[in-house]
């Protein structure tokens, strides 16, 4: 379920500017995995801008002090141990730091580099690396409709984040139904009434503190009946180490696959940035219980321990699919390994 981490160099996103008539917005046109970016405003800022605008506080804690280590130094221990330092403190975390300077070391004696500018561009790479774990999600006329659920703890942004997914999704011409799986809080309900108002597509639900199970199924069947290309389900943030909460997931799963034995195709979890470390706790218990298949990074505008997701995609294996910033409905971007990296070192 969980992809294999893909070793190598790597690729980038190609950009294409195209001029239009006076008074038409600019387009950029993102090849990668064949996606428009429909997340352009009128001054067309790229994919990587976004970045490392988006890391502007990671970056702080980071890239000035990773450059002055390599500035006119030589490759010896002490240069190692200071990486290895600045890693740590970046929120990257000890087993993974750890596993980047046993790469880096030995790649560096198999290359036999000679200066800190060489090394410099070898971190990157095996940074990079590590996080190459992403993969697009395949849509077929077999699997309609798609169903998405989407899993977190309290306040990880949820809803917001399905919000954003729907309006994605549409703007690649799939139809989208929402479910409101999340009984425990009418103010959640009312949040997914908003942006399946905004969107334009239908939210099944019902009153606070029914079986969310039994809405989802109702959500799958009805989008199984109306030929829906995509279903994406809503559920209550829930404590990680609370088990009779994870037991209403497995439920949730369990009656899904009544109507179709592959559903759901994703399993989603949201994480908040801002935790830091700690979500590695939030992601081994949901994996454990549930097989997460992907995951979507919110609040990365906000924190300075980006580096998290780092320590995430080595010790689990789960892809990154997108990042999510900002409140608006186009602030959600698919992540690009190179592109983070790359921000980070900006």
């Amino acid at each position: 379920m969980n992809q294999k981490n893909k070793t190598g160099f790597f690729s980038f996103f190609n950009f294409k500017k195209e001029t239009t008539k006076k008074k038409e917005t600019n387009k950029t046109s993102l090849t990668q995995n064949n996606e428009k970016n429909f997340n352009q405003t009128n001054t067309s800022k790229n994919i990587f801008q976004i970045f490392v605008n988006t890391l502007k506080k990671t970056k702080e804690k980071f890239n000035i002090t990773i450059k002055n280590l390599f500035y006119k130094k030589k490759i010896d221990a002490k240069l190692f141990k200071d990486i290895e330092e600045t890693l740590i403190k970046s929120d990257i975390g000890i087993i993974t730091t750890q596993k980047i300077i046993h790469q880096l070391i030995q790649q560096a004696d198999y290359q036999q580099l000679k200066n800190a500018n060489e090394l410099y561009e070898l971190l990157k790479t095996i940074m990079v690396n590590i996080l190459n774990q992403t993969t697009t999600i395949q849509y077929s006329t077999q699997k309609k409709p798609f169903f998405i659920l989407i899993v977190g703890v309290n306040g990880s942004g949820k809803t917001t984040t399905i919000g954003k997914l729907t309006k994605r999704y549409k703007k690649k011409g799939k139809s989208v139904l929402l479910a409101a799986g999340d009984t425990f809080r009418a103010a959640a309900i009312d949040q997914l009434l908003f942006w399946s108002k905004k969107n334009n597509v239908t939210l099944i639900h019902n009153k606070i503190n029914s079986d969310p199970a039994s809405i989802i199924f109702d959500a799958l069947s009805s989008a199984k009946s109306k030929n829906i290309d995509i279903v994406i389900a809503d559920t209550a943030g829930r404590v990680q180490n609370k088990i009779h909460l994870m037991e209403e997931l497995k439920k949730i799963i369990r009656v899904s696959k009544k109507i179709n034995p592959n559903f759901p195709h994703e399993i989603m979890l949201v994480i908040d940035a801002c935790s830091g470390q700690n979500v590695l706790d939030q992601v081994n218990t949901f994996n454990k219980n549930l097989g997460i298949t992907s995951l979507i990074i919110t609040k990365l505008d906000g924190t300075a321990k980006g580096g998290v997701i780092f320590s995430v995609i080595d010790q689990y294996k789960i892809p990154v699919r997108y990042i999510g910033i900002g409140e608006k409905s186009e602030d959600l971007y698919t992540f690009n390994a190179q592109h983070f990296v790359n921000a980070l070192f900006e």
